[in-house]
């Protein structure tokens, strides 16, 4: 299987999440199952249903989570030189050329990309016109709303 790349801290993130639905989440499903069971009927039995739908979408978030993990190839940015390239897991500043707009991106894996905390996926097509590029250099991308051209003004490796 392709090897998928995380940050460091999408890793984390991830692990934090799967102790959680393990160590927590699951045995609360299974005493809310447990408990449903007393009520009597389960044909009808709406509590018991509810139980187990939710035990169901917590053991595949839970297959899911694990299944990325062992696929991830964990890249940590702060280990490496910077030499004004941009890489994945790097931090980017680019400027909008056309309307001197300035925008501070963090390229990451796909699922640590959050556009509201400035995180992008490596997949996005912003990402995919910065990958390569180095600190200087002038760029073309195809948004949504047409084809911009920005110029990095700052890399980091962070």
């Amino acid at each position: 299987m392709n090897k998928v790349p995380m940050t460091l801290v999408g890793a984390e993130q991830l692990r934090k999440e799967l102790d959680i639905l393990k160590f927590d989440r699951r045995p609360k499903i299974t005493e809310a199952i447990a408990a449903a069971r007393e009520l009597g009927d389960l044909k009808e039995n709406a509590e018991y249903h509810a139980a187990r739908e939710e035990q169901g979408i917590c053991e595949a978030r839970i297959r899911d989570i694990e299944g990325k993990l062992s696929n991830a190839q964990i890249i940590d940015v702060t280990k490496m030189p910077n030499n004004g390239r941009i890489i994945f897991g790097s931090t980017v500043t680019i400027l909008n050329l056309d309307t001197d707009a300035e925008v501070t991106y963090r390229i990451v894996g796909d699922d640590e990309a959050n556009i509201k905390e400035n995180q992008i996926s490596v997949n996005s097509p912003i990402a995919r016109g910065l990958i390569g590029k180095n600190l200087g250099d002038e760029v073309n991308i195809q948004t949504p709303g047409g084809l911009a051209e920005y110029e990095v003004v700052a890399v980091e490796y962070i």
